[in-house]
């Protein structure tokens, strides 16, 4: 799709997919968000597990009147503190208009009121967000923005829901569309560094205080030697399914795509070190209009750091595409 933005060029020094992916670890910037203001929100899920979530809404300090209210969704081990979501809030908040930065099932804030945890598939979750919102901060619409397994999770929800969403707009940024093919990409040698981390941090999120696990549930999270095995033994018989595949079979983002009637845009880049760029190279994207895909050759897992700006290009890419339509 054409937004008038000159195509992506990373920006020095960072240049390959695997530089562009950490950037933001080797070099944090700040997070601050000042002058515009906070306030903690709790959402009861109302799905008789008694689990909330705890969400941060942000208010700009000089408002634009009549705009949506924008939701942030992280992706794998994030929470409303990862770095690119900041970086999307301050845009958003700069531009005058609100943000709900969103804490999935069991993580960052909501891991302490959530006894249970999220998944790619767990777009039930945020149905629920939606339906329970304050009004007020609903009235003037709302749009939501997902990265990585945030929008995995959120592609699948527009699917399901199809017109009936009530979402005026959306975008995902590097959402793993396949995910068993994300899977296996992400245990390749060459991923060996970015596996160990993320097992890791999956480990210490689904165990921490407020968790509701069994003995057993936590020998197995503790015992799992790789993201498959961690599904295959806990987020698979915890939530249903026949096992890893099973889950990921059932929940990728592909098998419901084709039903989205939400204005999407999907932004990934091709060059990205755990999800394959053929996954969207490949899709048919002529055969739903509501798709609007974005495919620059580089830009890695969620980096997207170009010439010319140390604010993220997919930020102004997103911008954009909301204030086309």
């Amino acid at each position: 799709m054409t937004l008038d933005l000159p195509p992506f060029r990373p920006r020095f020094p960072w240049w390959g997919a695997d530089l562009q992916t950490v950037a933001n670890y080797l070099r944090p910037p700040r997070r601050d968000l000042a002058p515009h203001t906070t306030e903690r929100l709790t959402v009861d899920l109302r799905d008789g597990t008694g689990d909330r979530l705890v969400c941060t809404v942000d208010r700009p300090a000089v408002p634009l009147p009549g705009k949506p209210l924008t939701i942030l969704i992280h992706g794998l081990t994030g929470s409303q503190e990862s770095v690119y979501i900041h970086y999307m809030a301050r845009r958003l908040l700069d531009a005058g208009q609100r943000v709900l930065r969103l804490n999935l099932r069991g993580a960052g804030p909501s891991r302490a009121t959530c006894g249970g945890q999220y998944y790619a598939g767990r777009s039930q979750d945020f149905r629920a967000l939606l339906a329970n919102l304050p009004p007020d901060l609903a009235r003037d619409g709302l749009r939501a923005v997902g990265y990585s397994l945030g929008g995995a999770m959120l592609l699948k929800y527009l699917g399901e829901e199809g017109e009936a969403s009530p979402l005026g707009a959306a975008a995902t940024v590097c959402a793993p569309i396949d995910l068993s093919v994300t899977c296996r990409r992400m245990m390749q040698p060459r991923n060996t560094l970015y596996h160990r981390h993320i097992l890791r941090m999956m480990k210490l999120e689904a165990t921490a205080a407020g968790a509701s696990v069994t003995a057993a549930e936590r020998a197995a999270i503790l015992g799992s030697r790789s993201v498959w095995d961690y599904d295959e033994v806990f987020i698979a018989p915890r939530h249903g399914f026949a096992g890893a595949e099973n889950y990921y079979e059932l929940c990728k983002p592909l098998a419901f795509m084709d039903d989205i009637r939400v204005s999407t845009l999907v932004l990934a880049a091709l060059d990205d070190p755990w999800i394959p760029g053929a996954l969207y190279s490949s899709y048919n994207w002529a055969a739903n209009k509501a798709l609007k895909p974005l495919l620059p050759t580089w830009g890695g897992h969620v980096g997207f750091h170009g010439a010319g700006s140390r604010k993220p290009w997919s930020d102004e890419v997103i911008m954009r595409f909301f204030e086309s339509g």
